[in-house]
């Protein structure tokens, strides 16, 4: 007896699981990912919470099994096109976008890119670094194939030049691959809140305030200051640092028709902005760190010890008061954040260096597109919905189709990977009695 496949859509961390545990089990999989390489928000993070364990070390070995395994096909560079119901499941048609490389040539020396003599911003360094017209998104890129940015390439050919493997192939073209799958598992993450929409902040306007992901590649090794963190004003290192707790989240006001947040908890900001702040502790250790919150919200094992960790070993300060008013001095691009402790009714107004928004998580971009190819549910705040939300929150509306990670709400790595296995374990189990 034969089984389907499974397809599965989105290759981060929940993804990767599910991959591999579907591959486990003895059923070819298909993983789709829009992007180069695989990894997703994981990659670009230093340390988790709340282990401080290294991000990469526990992603980059899961990356290079799903490469690796058998039983899984990894389809990188692409998108769901369209999906038809069948009677024993689903053809799919995925377009494979040209990276303008073979991947089949490429060695992934990199010769090309440093001939490329362009340079734009690297959106897996939030835009902080630069990276070439042809380029891998990360070292540990899996596939460590490169690809060439149609956008911004200028024709110059220096790359297919000293191409010594002939990898180069600027005719590519778009290709669509049709596929016949029993399952679906959606597993497309989150995207970050805008954070120019809280203007009061001045994101966008003062240049030493970042998000909290801007944040996580400056304190990254392999991040564009090689994990120096300094101001972009002027390239300092900051001695006051305060946070910003739910940027976008447990936000109901609106402005007009639109509001200017969301008003569900996303979960991990919390614990994000703890991290990060024992994390500058560590890198400068003359630093202040002050966190502004509404309440503290530690989820998950070890959590609220490592919030208490946070208060006493590593002396990071707390302020409960949602921040009204963040001013730049134009002498010194400092931020005058104007507040109130709301523990002691007293009215607050401290000078920082740096300021750091602790953005919430939303639903990932193009789901509501994927929804409607999927023919499956979302919730009022655009996560694709669950049967139930205590009993069976994996499987949609949709036979077949399942939904994991933070594609259906903001969720922590170690959550996302529990559904991750758990929707596996679903999605071999409908297949097991499927005839080819």
């Amino acid at each position: 007896m034969k089984r389907q496949g499974v397809l599965i859509i989105g290759g981060g961390i929940a993804g990767i699981q599910a991959a591999l545990d579907v591959a486990e089990q003895g059923v070819n999989v298909y993983l789709v990912e829009r992007e180069p390489s695989i990894g997703g928000h994981m990659a670009m993070l230093d340390k988790t919470f709340p282990t401080l364990d290294c991000s990469a070390c526990i992603l980059t070995p899961k990356m290079v099994e799903v490469a690796r395994h058998p039983n899984i096909g990894l389809l990188t560079y692409s998108e769901l096109r369209e999906v038809k119901r069948v009677e024993k499941g689903f053809e799919v048609k995925i377009l494979k976008k040209p990276r303008f490389v073979d991947e089949t040539k490429c060695t992934g020396c990199g010769i090309c890119a440093q001939h490329c003599p362009l340079e734009v911003p690297n959106e897996f360094d939030m835009g902080l670094g630069v990276r070439k017209a042809i380029y891998v998104p990360f070292p540990q890129a899996v596939p460590l194939k490169y690809t060439i940015d149609d956008e911004h390439c200028i024709q110059c050919g220096l790359c297919q030049r000293v191409c010594k493997a002939e990898a180069v192939n600027l005719d590519q073209r778009p290709e669509v691959i049709s596929l016949t799958v029993g399952a679906i598992i959606v597993a497309t993450g989150f995207k970050i809140f805008d954070a120019k929409k809280r203007s009061e902040y001045g994101y966008g306007r003062y240049l030493n305030v970042i998000t909290s992901l801007e944040l996580e590649r400056l304190i990254n090794a392999s991040g564009p200051t090689g994990g120096r963190v300094l101001r972009l004003s002027d390239g300092r290192i900051p001695r006051r640092v305060a946070f910003i707790q739910c940027v976008g989240s447990r936000d109901q006001r609106a402005w007009g028709h639109h509001y200017t947040g969301n008003p569900y908890c996303s979960r991990v900001c919390c614990m994000y902005a703890i991290k990060n702040g024992v994390l500058l502790k560590e890198h400068i250790h003359d630093i202040d760190v002050t966190i502004f919150y509404m309440d503290i919200r530690t989820i998950g094992k070890g959590s609220e010890e490592f919030y208490q960790r946070a208060r006493e070993e590593f002396n990071v300060h707390f302020v409960r008061g949602r921040v009204a008013k963040v001013i730049e001095i134009p002498e010194t691009k400092n931020l005058l954040v104007r507040t109130e402790d709301t523990e002691t009714g007293k009215a607050i107004e401290r000078e920082f260096d740096m300021l750091v928004l602790s953005v919430g998580l939303m639903p990932s971009s193009g789901i509501f597109e994927l929804s409607k190819i999927l023919d499956i549910p979302i919730d009022e705040h655009g996560f694709p919905q669950g049967a139930h939300v205590e009993t069976d929150r994996f499987t949609t509306g949709g036979k077949g189709i399942f939904v994991v990670g933070a594609a259906q709400g903001p969720k922590d790595i170690p959550d996302s990977v529990i559904d991750a296995s758990a929707a596996a374990m679903k999605a071999a189990i409908s297949l097991a009695r499927v005839k080819e």
